[in-house]
């Protein structure tokens, strides 16, 4: 704003003090060009206290510019801005856990709002007073064996509820591998064991990872995540002894549910490698899998795949993953559960029709699925962003992000396909086959 009409307007004020809403234009026109010298002496003989909302708000803005935090925390209106004056304020105050409180108030309300370096600010102040200081441990531990640092338990349970659609291999999952873990007497009885490998194979994106952690939550165990870049290693014998030191902790503690992704990466076929040290990785790691020389009851080893063919058959002898389960992409039904999922606990204006959205992704993934949602949200986030209120996810929005989101499970399909047809002897694609015969269409 330039000098003449600012001077303009604080001429009009002084002739009509009662007009609020001037007087707030004219405070905000001063902080704007940094003069929170002038906004504040506007401000003498006025009781700032009786204004209303926006005015006390441009008001407080005005003395925390000036540097009287006391007088803007005292001014500042319950309304989500005002809340967030009042913890700026207490962060100049050193009132640091005070203004948490404000600030997470003000968020609650408005989030757009946010302000992580204000946060930041707060937390970090109020743990400097608490007088507690933090112990520095370093990296690399040495009393700590380094398999504790490979192996990653999952803290939250994950179960057959937060995955949506997969009835039947659930169901198959849940006669297979959960019931050995929950009557084990039983399966004693007719010499079955607990544990094993199941193999699960699909298309990327179709819930394999979300499939195995919800396995172990079924079973009550222990699920490790293993990374496959932990256990390869650039120096010869390694990557041995650390896949060994996995089984070795994951036995100590039964129940538990060892998960490989990207299993191929150390189990590929033997016969196309031409390096030594990727063949003993595999003979290793069916040396464990046999437990041959150590007791593998109560663990189970799950891998996933999006190339089985890849996958040494001797992978696949019984006792071995000698459950393979093919994890497909979801059908019309599963994606209708997959989007209430997705959409579940995210501001939404109204009802959305999940089943309409269902009937026109044909092809996509649970991973494409989520794609949709998120874009969906980013749209619904820069709507908040340049209204200033947090504006809800609407069907345009969605509709939106299914025109920018492709499927990306035809691709592999169309690979399935010609192993399903030409090297399908073992009869392992036959869960394939039937998916394509029944499910192509959508």
């Amino acid at each position: 704003m330039d000098d003449t009409t600012l001077e303009s307007l604080r001429a009009a004020f002084a002739l009509t003090p009662s007009n609020h809403a001037l007087l707030a234009v004219v405070l905000r026109a001063h902080l704007g060009r940094g003069e929170a010298g002038r906004a504040v002496e506007l401000l003498a003989g006025t009781d700032a206290a009786a204004l209303p909302d926006d005015a006390r708000l441009a008001a407080a803005e005005a003395f925390l510019a000036a540097d009287h935090a006391e007088r803007a925390l005292e001014l500042a209106p319950a309304s989500a801005a005002g809340l967030l004056v009042r913890a700026r304020a207490c962060a100049k105050l050193g009132r640091s856990r005070e203004g948490i409180g404000f600030y997470d108030s003000a968020v609650a309300q408005n989030p757009t709002l946010e302000d992580v370096t204000l946060r930041t600010l707060l937390g970090a102040r109020a743990v400097d007073r608490g007088g507690t200081r933090l112990k520095v441990i370093a990296n690399d531990d040495t009393d700590v064996p380094e398999v504790t640092r490979l192996l990653h338990p999952e803290g939250a349970k994950v179960r057959f509820a937060d995955v949506g659609g997969l009835s039947e291999v659930k169901e198959q999952i849940r006669r297979r591998i959960i019931l050995p873990f929950q009557k084990p007497s039983l399966f004693q009885r007719f010499r079955k064991k607990v544990g094993g490998g199941i193999l699960l194979y699909g298309p990327p994106g179709c819930g394999k990872t979300l499939l195995a952690r919800a396995t172990a939550g079924e079973c009550d165990a222990s699920f490790f995540n293993v990374a496959i870049t932990d256990v390869l290693d650039m120096y010869i014998g390694e990557a041995e002894r650390k896949l060994h030191a996995l089984f070795e902790q994951a036995r100590q503690k039964p129940p538990a549910v060892v998960f490989f992704d990207e299993l191929e990466a150390l189990a590929a076929k033997r016969t196309y490698t031409r390096e030594a040290t990727s063949s003993k990785i595999v003979s290793t790691f069916l040396s464990e899998l046999d437990g041959f020389s150590q007791n593998n009851r109560g663990v189970l080893v799950i891998g996933a795949t999006n190339v089985p063919w890849a996958i040494d058959p001797a992978m696949r002898r019984p006792g071995r993953f000698d459950r393979v389960v093919f994890v497909p992409p979801p059908d019309r039904e599963a994606r209708a559960a997959i989007l209430e999922i997705l959409l579940r606990d995210r501001p939404v204006a109204g009802a959305i029709d999940v089943g309409s959205i269902a009937r026109r992704t044909s092809g996509h993934s649970g991973a494409d699925l989520a794609s949709v949602v998120e874009t969906a949200a980013d749209e619904a986030i820069a709507r908040s962003l340049d209204s200033g209120e947090e504006q809800d996810i609407t069907p345009d929005d969605l509709e939106g992000a299914l025109r920018e989101v492709k499927p990306t499970t035809l691709e592999w399909l169309t690979t399935a396909r010609s192993y399903a047809r030409y090297a399908n002897d073992s009869g392992i694609y036959d869960d394939v086959l039937r998916f394509l015969d029944t499910h192509a269409s959508g």
